[in-house]
């Protein structure tokens, strides 16, 4: 027997009505190079995503076709967000910071018709246009009057192809399954990947985004996202937002900018931001610089890296801000778990909090987990038993876009594999422990090197901090520490190596540190651990 329910399809225009009906009046402010403080209201950025969605039926586009976007956090990358998925399209998001062959890579396999571009990533484009025959166009996301020379063929002004269309629009009745959004991989392994995100897969994720214990978003929140619409749908926030009514500020190409991050922090009243640990170590060296205190922020949530223990202690005791550490994957939507603390917890001691606080967090209502050893063999919720890590749910990819199987990240049960070591305690909270990649195995022991980082950069002399595995003749690996120096401190190896003595096992403390300018970073800001090895690859370490 089946309910007598309506089956009113899951899809991303019902977001844009809903909002542009019970929450038009909600501001949407925005950074961008040709206003630096722009502002609207989410029923003008609805009509606008109309007006867009009838030009790309006058650009010639079918259903499922491929519309790319290269461009930062600001409102017309949102109206395309809802103009392009709305109407049937596939908004595909292609992050700048990657390399040319990867850009190249990516938007011939997706097969993009057409690329909107921020004026700043013009000549980005400009230098592979030859390698991207099939796209078939380009819209410059900007006005007539600040309309940049290109030597790109068939371009369009943005403002223009908008301006020039209607309002009105009649929203297609779509299936709910039918693809949204498109985000590749990194490719820090082989080529990048495709994700390719539905419409119900993107609105289940929307609806447990805001739930008290992941994001706890409501009409009442200002919300900056400094994670980017061009990586992961920006955690699912372009849609979470507009759904509950929440104000959005958009800090477009300030993004790592801890001067500009503050100001509109300040003086928009933000009570949530999103970002990763390198967004907020720059905002919270310019507060300690600048004798800034955060008086609005109520709670931050990060992801995309392990958060230390020092920048959650230095938002809550400097700034009384939360910090809600998340885990979670481009193939998972991206959201898998959230750090916060469960009924029963509230007893525990203010050490005890952090030592929660650092873990990944607790998986939500969407998300299944579980961890196997080498075998498959499904491993204890103790928190002491580890093992790779495994996935499945309602916005978890099931294939990447046009691989057909071949990618080989799925068991023959249905379970996406991470890639990640990880560990989970008996009340449901999973510590990542390392990549697979990433784990050093000395002497037949697995050493983590994601501890041993949050060990290295709870000192207040160290500013970033990297651990790799390096030969040595008698453990076959053991753990090199490379460290970033906080501006103006000074430590020495000898120091540092002493203070991770009562921290971690001794057989876990790293042989030797080396000192660096920078760390490389990955696309989406993450440690480029592959680099770091090929950088030490002749690494000796001392006797």
């Amino acid at each position: 027997m089946r309910g007598l329910m309506m089956n009113t399809p899951l899809l991303i225009s019902a977001i844009a009505e809903h909002a542009a009906r019970y929450h038009g009046g909600r501001e949407i402010v925005s950074v961008t190079a040709d206003n630096p403080r722009h502002r609207y209201t989410v029923a003008e950025a609805m009509a606008r995503a109309r007006q867009l969605a009838n030009a790309l039926v006058k650009l010639g586009l079918s259903k499922g076709d491929r519309v790319a976007t290269i461009a930062w956090n600001d409102y017309r990358h949102l109206e395309i967000y809802y103009g392009v998925s709305g109407s049937g399209y596939v908004c595909h998001t292609i992050n700048p910071r990657l390399f040319a062959e990867q850009l190249v890579f990516i938007i011939n396999h997706a097969q993009d018709r057409w690329i909107f571009v921020d004026p700043m990533f013009l000549p980005l484009i400009e230098k592979i246009a030859d390698k991207i025959t099939g796209v078939e166009g380009f819209v410059v996301l900007t006005d007539e009057a600040h309309m940049p020379d290109t030597s790109l063929q068939n371009v369009r002004c943005y403002e223009t192809l908008v301006g020039a269309e209607s309002s009105d629009f009649a929203w297609p009745e779509l299936d709910e399954n039918s693809a949204a959004a498109l985000c590749y991989t990194s490719g820090t392994t082989g080529d990048p990947k495709g994700v390719l995100y539905s419409h119900r897969s993107t609105l289940l994720h929307a609806y447990a985004g805001v739930a008290p214990d992941v994001m706890n978003l409501s009409s009442r929140d200002n919300v900056l996202p400094v994670v980017p619409l061009f990586h992961v749908n920006a955690w699912g926030i372009p849609y979470s937002a507009l759904m509950v009514g929440a104000k959005l500020v958009l800090p477009g190409p300030k993004m790592g900018d801890g001067e500009t991050l503050y100001a509109l922090m300040d003086s928009e009243d933000v009570t949530l931001a999103l970002g990763v640990p390198t967004v907020w170590l720059a905002l919270l060296q310019y507060m300690a610089k600048a004798g800034k205190r955060l008086d609005k922020l109520k709670s931050t949530i990060i992801g995309g890296a392990a958060v230390p223990r020092s920048m959650i202690e230095e938002f809550r005791d400097k700034h009384d801000v939360e910090v809600r550490q998340g885990w979670g994957m481009t193939e998972m939507s991206p959201l898998g778990t959230v750090n916060t603390a469960k009924a029963g917890l509230e007893s525990m001691s203010g050490d005890e909090q952090l030592d929660l606080a650092t873990k990944a967090g607790r998986g939500i209502f969407g998300v299944e987990m579980r961890i196997v050893d080498a075998d498959g063999v499904e491993q204890p919720w103790d928190g002491v038993a580890y093992g790779a890590l495994q996935v499945r749910g309602l916005w978890i990819c099931s294939d990447y876009f046009r691989l057909e199987g071949g990618a080989g990240t799925h068991t023959p049960d249905g379970w996406f594999e991470t890639g990640d070591v990880a560990t989970i305690d008996p009340h449901g909270y999973l510590a990542i422990t390392d990549r697979t990649k990433d784990v050093i195995k000395s002497g037949g022991e697995w050493i983590s090197s994601i501890e041993l980082e949050n060990v290295a950069t709870d000192h207040s002399a160290v500013a970033e901090a990297a651990v790799i595995g390096v030969a040595h003749p008698k453990w076959t690996e053991r753990p090199l520490l490379v460290v970033v120096k906080a501006e103006g401190q000074e430590v020495s190896k000898d120091d540092l190596l002493a203070w991770f003595d009562g921290k971690v096992a001794s057989w876990c403390v790293p042989d030797d540190v080396a000192f660096v300018e920078e760390l490389p970073h990955t696309a989406t800001g993450k440690v480029k651990k592959i680099e770091l090895r090929k950088q030490f690859a002749d690494y000796r370490l001392p006797d």
